[in-house]
């Protein structure tokens, strides 16, 4: 069997399969030709080939590797797996059909000459493609845009000044959109865009999807987000918002670890981009240009048999048996602390909450110790090595003023600490403290739960006798991601220090009953929510997102980081200019229907028609062969004015009122509606417009419509929902409906539709002796829907000719209906101005027919 990279096939193309290609030229071929699976193996017929393994492209900023390096230039680097990394851990946890392929940069500087030969190491022994990254751009990419600007933008500090994360710099965003480049064309040259998923993770690479969209539009990508998502006054903040967004919007699935993060991600959406999203059996999804991107909300969980395995060690049984000589053995009681060394991890702050508890709590004095593991900070700069003087500047006041001789209250271990050694301080500690700021998820409570339900060897070291007897408590912050799955916590809010302090000395004084509950509790959870459920469940969710990746049409549009797909039913076409003038030019009876506003006109505050707009209707209306009708939600005088056309038809207030011809008497397509129910809905209506600031209230004849397109849409929505509850609820008797658009909610008598105009219209053609032969519908909203199924209807039955072609087509709106669509409201425009050019081409041809037929034949 040969390689599955695809360089195989240039091999085979060239006749040198046995000569190794130049790396340059190898690496230039990768980038062109897409990945293919080559099987050299001879057929057999009666022995079908195996399907291919479901494989997984797991992109990160960093490869789940620690490599070493040579001792002298001769020798090669060698590697091994860092079980420490999560996704190492997606290895151990999936099912063993699945196969990885890891793509990242390594921790250690690979010297050029080395990289070629490192390459294809990683590749052969770990599954892994090195992305080596210009040294130059790596600076300004990690510690320039990563570290500087998302990272603290991402857990809610604003650049205010430049100590404070430091002003937008256009040269590090261009580094990482680099960077991510880089990363793509790694993806590039290993991937099978039929069957491979790739799965990205967290902020480093969050353009990353855009670049592998633009390469392969219908690839299986999802993405998951490890840090906070602000929320939208934060992140408006950002110069390139938009850029990121639309390029998080290119995944088929984005995960995020709490529901918060996936709320002010989509109100972000919402405010900037004007999408709104929709739950689907539970799922939430957004409609993006055809494209369904999913969003999936669940933490991720911690590597359980990895755990148990440390738990089991012997280093690790020796190092609690010193730990509870050390501190134990002298009747100490053991808080715990493990915490990166930077400013949102809140040290300081859990500082002057030790210190405040041991000043009201003087029987705590000489007895508790609260062991604080501060790991190295992952960025670097000033605000760091403030962050490290704060600390020791309070751990030394702390211990001079309670501290005794053989006893310090507040210990801190700065030093890397081995896992074992970091599970064996769980191990002994009856409390955990976790008062982070603001933190993605942090999964240092769930590894204090596990390690706190120990084993039997433990057990015995601890004299706890019966399983049922383990106990932990946890005291965490309310901004940190895990939060919200540890219900039998004690949530603090970090900055209040007086309640923290109270929250630990509860947490040491609960009774032993109720702390073996709430340990009981936290296990079941985190032990059925490991790393392994969250991974295959996102994975199965993403397979689940993407099966229906080839019933569709895709082609991208859009230049730069504003590249996106569309993505369309096989069945749903974009309206063709040249298809339909000619079945117009073809067609001897004609019916036109059309909407308004959005589209004959956009979406604007000056709502009145254009002159060229009234121009293209008269032209169309003075053809004999067509009969126009223009469908509106406007009242009936409003319509008469901006509309002199004499042979057009209007349908008033979605189709109430209706009148054939300009000088015709309206009519009403059902009884006349009494309207006493406007002096119940618009005291409703006002009392929503007062407290929805930029909502206004239209009253036409028969309709009342609240409108909230200039309000705050999150809060628009939300009103607008209340409001139909509201309404149905008073009108429940009266005969209306209450129905709601894009930015409005509508009452309307019951039975009143666009359909119904339609009908009305093929049925008084129908009765002429008209049966059209060209049917043409043209809506932007959910209102046109009407109208698109009842000629869809129609077009089974009598009421049209028996070869009739019919045209009905959505704006802007997808999916619909509709078969056909057009993007904007100039479009349709311009296809107006189309069929009355061949109109007016018509009416001169049979002009000139019948001016030759009235001349006298000069040969008589």
């Amino acid at each position: 069997m040969v390689s599955r990279s695809y360089s195989n096939l240039l091999d085979l193309a060239t006749g040198a399969a046995d000569q190794a290609p130049a790396p340059a030229a190898l690496g230039a071929l990768r980038r062109r030709l897409p990945r293919v699976v080559i099987d050299d193996s001879p057929a057999s017929p009666s022995t079908p080939s195996p399907a291919p393994r479901p494989r997984t492209i797991v992109v990160a900023n960093q490869l789940p590797i620690r490599s070493h390096r040579p001792a002298s230039p001769e020798e090669p680097w060698t590697f091994d797996w860092d079980e420490d990394s999560l996704l190492r851990h997606l290895h151990h946890t999936s099912p063993p059909s699945m196969e990885f392929i890891y793509i990242g940069c390594l921790r250690d500087d690979i010297p050029q000459a080395d990289q070629d030969a490192v390459a294809q190491a990683l590749l052969d022994t770990h599954n892994c493609v090195p992305a080596f990254l210009p040294p130059d751009i790596a600076e300004r990419y990690y510690h320039g845009f990563c570290k500087q600007h998302l990272w603290p933008l991402f857990h809610y500090m604003l650049p205010l000044s430049p100590d404070l994360g430091g002003r937008f710099d256009r040269s590090l965003w261009q580094a990482y959109v680099s960077a991510n480049k880089i990363f793509a064309d790694k993806v590039l040259e290993v991937i099978n865009p039929d069957d491979d998923f790739v799965w990205v993770h967290d902020y480093h690479l969050m353009v990353l999807p855009t670049f592998l969209r633009k390469r392969f539009n219908r690839i299986k990508l999802g993405f998951f987000l490890h840090s906070p998502f602000p929320s939208s006054e934060i992140y408006k903040t950002l110069p390139v918002r938009e850029e990121l967004l639309r390029a998080l919007l290119n995944s088929d699935l984005i995960g995020f670890h709490t529901f918060d993060y996936a709320r002010h991600f989509l109100s972000c959406c919402g405010r900037m981009l004007g999408l709104s999203y929709e739950s689907k059996r539970g799922h939430i999804c957004l409609e993006y240009y055809g494209r369904t991107v999913s969003i999936k909300i669940l933490p991720v969980g911690v590597h359980m048999e990895q755990l148990k395995t440390v738990l089991g060690l012997p280093e690790t049984e020796a190092k609690v048996a010193e730990l509870m000589e050390k501190y134990m053995g002298k009747g100490r009681v053991v808080m715990l602390g493990v915490d990166d060394m930077d400013i949102f991890k809140g040290i300081s702050l859990k500082l002057l909450a030790m210190e405040e508890l041991l000043r009201q709590h003087p029987e705590w004095r000489g007895k508790l110790v609260l062991v604080q593991v501060a790991n190295p900070a992952r960025g670097r700069g000033r605000d760091v090595a403030e962050v490290q003087a704060e600390t020791y500047g309070m751990m030394r006041r702390i211990n001079e003023v309670y501290g005794e001789p053989g006893y310090e209250p507040v210990v801190l271990i700065d030093e890397p600490l081995q896992f074992y050694e970091r599970v064996a301080y769980y191990v002994i500690a009856e409390v955990c403290l976790v008062t982070a700021v603001r933190d993605g998820m942090n999964l240092i409570p769930y590894e204090y739960i596990v390690s706190r339900q120990g084993n039997e060897t433990l057990d015995r070291m601890l004299r706890q006798g019966k399983p049922e007897e383990k106990k932990s408590m946890l005291v965490v912050s309310e901004f940190i991601g895990c939060s919200p799955s540890l219900s039998g916590a004690v949530r603090v809010n970090p900055w209040n220090i007086e309640a923290v302090a109270d929250a630990m000395e509860s947490a040491l004084v609960l009774p032993e009953s109720e702390k073996r509950l709430r340990h009981d509790k936290h296990f079941r959870y985190v032990s059925t929510h490991d790393v392994g459920y969250w991974a295959n469940s996102f994975l199965q969710d993403l397979e689940r997102t993407c099966k229906d990746h080839d019933k569709r049409r895709c082609w991208g549009i859009g230049f730069g980081l504003r590249f996106r797909v569309v993505s369309l039913d096989l069945s749903f076409k974009k309206l063709s200019l040249e298809s339909i003038l000619m079945a117009y030019r073809r067609a001897k009876t004609r019916a036109i229907l059309l909407d308004y506003d959005g589209t004959l006109m956009p979406q604007a505050i000056n709502k009145s028609p254009s002159a060229e707009s009234v121009r293209i209707l008269n032209s169309l209306c003075r053809d004999k062969n067509n009969e126009v009708y223009l469908c509106s939600g406007y009242d009936r005088r409003t319509l008469h004015e901006w509309f002199p056309c004499d042979n057009l038809g209007i349908a008033a207030e979605h189709g109430y009122f209706l009148r054939s011809k300009r000088d015709a008497e309206w009519q009403t397509c059902i009884a006349a509606a009494d309207c006493s129910w406007k002096q119940i809905a618009e005291p409703v209506m006002c009392l929503y417009r007062e407290t929805t600031d930029g909502s206004t209230i239209e009253d036409r004849e028969t309709i009342l419509v609240w409108n909230y397109e200039d309000a705050d849409p999150d809060f628009g929505s939300c009103q607008a929902k209340e409001l139909v509850d509201h309404l149905e609820s008073v009108l429940a008797n009266e005969p209306v409906s209450v129905k709601t658009t894009s930015h409005s909610v509508e009452v309307k008598p019951q039975g009143v539709s666009k359909g119904l105009v339609a009908r009305r219209m093929l049925a008084s053609m129908q009765e002429r002796g008209q049966c059209p032969d060209f049917v043409l519908c043209i809506g932007d909203d959910k209102s046109d829907e009407d109208m698109f199924q009842l000629i869809a209807t129609a077009a089974c039955g009598d009421s049209l000719a028996s070869k009739a072609e019919v045209f009905a087509c959505t704006v802007g709106r997808k999916p619909s209906k509709a078969k056909y669509y057009l993007d904007d409201a100039a479009e349709v425009v311009r296809l107006m101005q189309g069929l009355s050019y061949v109109s007016e081409e018509l009416a001169l041809a049979n002009h000139r027919d019948e001016d030759d037929d009235s001349s006298p034949d000069v040969w008589e």
